[in-house]
């Protein structure tokens, strides 16, 4: 039978009550955990499996986008523990100062706006969530030749603070 979670609780990272209800509920074997993919973030509807190995539906409203450390109450009176798995990001940023011609940054720009990829932008970094087409973007990107632009990768969870990706309008 699959465990349904959709009471939301909080996080536990910043609620300290939560958090000492979480540890209680481990040693007393009524806590379940799941490590969900960051697609998995923004879905109305969840089907995933606990590290112990139980079946779990998670049901939330899509206007919000679960985190790590985030707890819900499940319908036989359990508590679920999120986490999310890191991902692989391409990191974009500039040596200092900045010589690139402007007619390349536009170019640049164009390329990360045209194929939609949630970006965000800290600590004077841009980073990518390209998904599957990260060797060709990166060669897209190297094919501009921007002067002291510098190339990377970083594993990160995409709840960390202060790095959420930046919407895409039209």
């Amino acid at each position: 039978m699959i465990e349904i979670a959709q009471t939301y609780l909080g996080n536990l990272t910043e609620d300290s009550s939560l958090a000492a209800k979480v540890t209680q509920a481990r040693q007393q074997a009524t806590c379940l955990d799941v490590n969900l993919s960051q697609s998995d973030r923004n879905k109305g509807r969840i089907q995933t499996v606990a590290t112990s190995g139980e079946a779990i539906g998670i049901i939330k409203n899509r206007d919000w986008s679960i985190g790590s450390g985030d707890v819900f109450r499940t319908n036989s009176d359990r508590l679920l523990v999120i986490q999310l798995q890191e991902q692989q990001l391409l990191v974009l940023s500039f040596e200092q100062p900045i010589t690139a011609p402007a007619t390349a940054l536009v170019q640049l720009g164009h390329i990360l706006g045209n194929h939609h990829y949630p970006i965000t932008v800290t600590h004077e970094k841009i980073y990518l969530q390209p998904g599957a087409n990260l060797t060709i973007l990166e060669q897209t990107i190297k094919q501009l030749q921007i002067p002291g632009l510098m190339i990377n990768h970083e594993w990160r969870s995409l709840d960390s603070p202060n790095f959420t990706p930046q919407p895409h309008h039209h």
